[in-house]
């Protein structure tokens, strides 16, 4: 319920933050500096097993494709560049933003880092390991091949996995079956092998199940770090949230994110029992769905400062990486970890990860929008949240499809629903004085008005 008063709740400012961007940064330049290390790097995306190709040594680093496009998209002149790059070469402006900032990268040979510094060379990838749910994922790398083939006359031995045969949350809807779950499992024990054909390495099982249990054990971690935030105050914010979820979709499988998201999780949980608020005025509690207008997350704290009003997460935050299920007493909460003993040899180890993946609450969205509507209206009620606002995505056709449709159950669920247009990755789309405006009214329509500055 939106408060008419302006509470002064105290706010401070997280204290492993600063752990957050280190380890953020020392991923991407470990990838750069891989090959002076004499270690292997591969390309993939976020939603990729990132698990499995540990199995080939320690000295492993790979680069997550939606992130890399996001960092750039963050630097707007330089996103700027990326993106026409990619459209002189012939590639359609309506596509992925994301893959369009990648491509353009590769194009210009040149790679960001998580600072801004944009260094010469785009570190091209020993292999590319990738899985296949959105319509661009595949595709995406097949061009990478492309431009790399072009640019350096290399060949990047590429292997995909089809994981489009639905997706499944215990006990909110569709069952798992066994054939959608053998399917996918054979498909990555073949890609062992071929692992270990194209890099000439021995592949080490206890190395993949070490990695595949940190992966379960952090993406069960960030989901029970997105459990806390239904307090109020809410310790965390959308905004900030962004910096953290981030690192579960660079490195999920590794155990320095297991680390640190167990230091995550106990600053939250005495936040929440200090009252500690994200927002020092929270008045009003809404989520967005997809990805934000990455070059444009001032939004975020003009709701905070003008209106009191937080965004305590998004279905994009909660469940790009983090893991759940639906408990007995009907309320959403992080996934249970199986022991790492039941993860006993290479098929048990890979089955139970697939089957782990394809719980994932994003990948139903491309296929069906009652799963989208069902899993934010049971978020509204149980973060207590005023409303929802979708971002019509330009940038990302995958997680925009059924939008409207998911708009019309959400308004019926009798919860306030306001849209607005944009694009993740490509500024030209995003029109912020509109947005602004937008806001401004569903604020009013909200009962609120502008917080008077002294």
């Amino acid at each position: 319920m939106v408060r008419k008063d302006i509470p002064d709740y105290p706010t401070e400012p997280l204290k492993c933050w600063d752990e957050a961007k280190a380890l953020r940064r020392k991923y991407y330049e470990d990838y750069l500096t891989a090959h002076e290390k004499g270690a292997i790097r591969w390309a993939g995306g976020a939603w990729s097993f990132s698990a499995i190709p540990d199995g080939l040594g320690d000295d492993v680093y790979c680069i997550t494709s939606e992130p890399y496009g996001a960092t750039i998209a963050f630097f707007k002149e330089f996103a700027m560049k990326c993106q026409e790059a990619s459209e002189a070469a012939g590639y359609a402006r309506d596509l992925c933003a994301y893959m369009r900032n990648y491509w353009g990268s590769a194009l210009r040979d040149e790679y960001i880092l998580a600072d801004g510094r944009i260094v010469k060379g785009f570190p091209t990838p020993d292999f590319i390991w990738q899985d296949h749910i959105c319509c661009s994922h595949a595709k995406w790398y097949q061009v990478l091949r492309e431009i790399e083939k072009k640019v350096k006359g290399k060949d990047i031995p590429m292997y995909c996995i089809d994981v489009s045969v639905g997706s499944h949350i215990p006990n909110l809807h569709d069952e798992l079956t066994d054939w959608r779950l053998e399917y996918v499992t054979r498909q990555l024990l073949d890609g062992i092998e071929w692992l270990e054909k194209v890099t000439g390495r021995r592949f080490d099982d206890k190395k993949m199940i070490d990695a595949i249990y940190n992966e379960m054990r952090s993406t069960s971690l960030w989901a029970e770090i997105c459990v806390w935030n239904a307090n109020v105050p809410a310790p965390l914010d959308e905004k900030s949230m962004y910096s953290l979820y981030v690192l579960g979709t660079l490195m999920k499988h590794k155990k320095e994110c297991v680390d640190f998201y167990e230091k995550l999780l106990a600053e939250v949980k005495d936040r929440v029992r200090r009252g500690i608020a994200a927002c020092p005025h929270e008045r009003c509690r809404i989520i967005t769905d997809t990805q934000p207008p990455w070059g444009f997350l001032s939004i975020f704290r003009y709701l905070e400062r003008e209106y009191g009003c937080v965004s305590v997460g998004s279905l994009y935050t909660f469940g790009l990486i983090g893991m759940w299920e639906v408990k007995e007493d009907g309320s959403l909460g992080p996934k249970t970890v199986p022991p790492k003993s039941a993860l006993k040899d290479r098929e048990t180890a890979v089955r139970m990860y697939a089957e782990w993946m394809l719980n994932k609450p994003e990948w139903p969205h491309f296929f069906n929008p009652r799963v989208k509507s069902e899993l934010i209206i049971k978020i509204a009620k149980q973060w207590k949240l005023d409303g929802v606002a979708l971002h019509y995505n330009r940038g990302c056709e995958g997680l925009s499809v059924h939008i409207t449709q998911n708009r019309l159950d959400i308004l019926r669920a009798g919860i306030p629903v306001m849209a607005f247009e944009g694009n993740m990755g490509d500024e030209r789309e995003f029109d912020m004085p509109r947005t602004l405006a937008r806001f401004d009214m569903f604020m009013e329509s909200l009962g609120l008005s502008k917080i008077k500055k002294e």
